[in-house]
């Protein structure tokens, strides 16, 4: 029976969110297989993990021209592997973690991990080395440049990218983006919005401050509304008061994402990958109203370039793209959704579990 490790960091959303969906998919390809996830950074740093972590997200989005600066510095080093000797205690976690485990496989959807596994087993490790790019496009060098044996991208763009930075085509698999495997069990069903009012998803994840403004404005649109506002009460509260007595869907933190976007015509949020990916997984197009420097600018690029939505900065340009998408019979829209189900991949997890256990 193999023996699967999955190493994933909660630093970003996108990293977790793959993790999560390989396993879930993993357990329902094969359920005999012994399946062990783990994040080492808060085990290995304790409370330094969540300040840098914290310190990360408050970079991002309150100061992404320095974020980008940091972001580019990355992609240009190329000696990942002698700064990631420095991190002796994350070294010896994973050593241990390894000795105990014994596994066939690591997948890693951080890109930390194959250059430490490296290190540690060297090139007469037993254990395949596989990394899940969760990078879409604007894919980092921190991620192709690691000694993996194979890399799982999203798509076809970012294959093209990690192929022309050197990397040989026999180890790079197209599989897309591991969601849920839950997205491929809900069927889709957006056609006749003379039948219903069109539904719409709002994710509040950035941009908050104009999040009750929005929402407000897009009630007058005459849509059913569904708003998403994590564990932040106060957004709640501020969501609440501005639909007033009109009908609004709210969802705290929810593990239904799979059913509300399958269920939904459109989608407005920010450029996250995960994000991105699952509304790419329910065919569900897409309006982005915030865009990340770095890492965020691929999955916008994806959006846009295969015509699957829109970017839209401010209220108003928001406002104006679902005006335009559901006007003339919805002309707009029915193009998105045909060509956001020509990239979907809503199966992603469940291929990349039967490849695992194919090697």
């Amino acid at each position: 029976m193999k023996r699967i490790l999955i190493l994933t960091a909660g630093f970003g959303e996108g990293h977790n969110s793959a993790a999560r969906g390989l396993r879930a998919g993993l357990a329902r390809v094969a359920p005999q297989v012994e399946v062990e996830l783990r994040d080492l950074f808060p085990e290995t740093f304790g409370v330094m993990n969540e300040i840098v972590r914290r310190a990360y997200l408050g970079l991002i989005s309150r100061w992404p021209a320095s974020w980008r600066y940091v972001y580019n510095w990355l992609d240009q080093i190329t000696n990942f592997d002698q700064r990631f000797a420095r991190f002796r205690g994350l070294k010896k976690n994973l050593g241990r973690l390894l000795d105990r485990f014994q596994p066939d496989i690591v997948v890693s959807t951080f890109p930390a991990y194959p250059y430490l596994l490296e290190q540690i087993l060297g090139d007469n490790r037993r254990c395949k080395n596989i990394a899940v790019v969760t990078d879409s496009i604007t894919v980092n060098a921190i991620w192709y440049r690691s000694p993996a044996n194979y890399f799982l991208v999203t798509n076809e763009q970012s294959a093209a990218v990690v192929r022309n930075s050197g990397v040989a085509s026999e180890k790079i698999k197209v599989f897309g983006f591991p969601v849920s495997p839950r997205f491929a069990d809900f069927s889709q069903d957006r056609h006749l919005f003379a039948l219903r009012k069109a539904r719409v998803l709002y994710v509040i994840n950035a941009g908050r401050q104009r999040a009750p403004n929005l929402v407000q404005t897009l009630l007058d649109l005459g849509i059913q509304l569904t708003v998403t506002v994590g564990r932040d009460e106060k957004i709640r509260h501020a969501v609440e008061t501005a639909a007033g007595d009109r009908k609004v869907q709210i969802f705290g933190w929810t593990d239904e994402m799979p059913r509300l976007l399958c269920e939904s015509d459109l989608l407005i949020g920010k450029a996250g990958g995960a994000l991105v990916q699952e509304t790419i997984a329910a065919r569900c197009p897409m309006i982005i109203n915030h865009v990340v420097s770095g890492q965020e600018e691929g999955n916008a690029q994806l959006i846009t370039e295969t015509n699957s939505g829109s970017i839209a900065l401010s209220n108003d340009e928001v406002i104006a793209q679902v005006r335009n998408c559901f006007a003339n019979s919805a002309k707009r829209w029915q193009a998105w959704s045909t060509n956001i189900s020509k990239i979907s991949r809503p199966r992603a997890s469940l291929d990349i579990a039967e490849f695992l256990l194919s090697i």
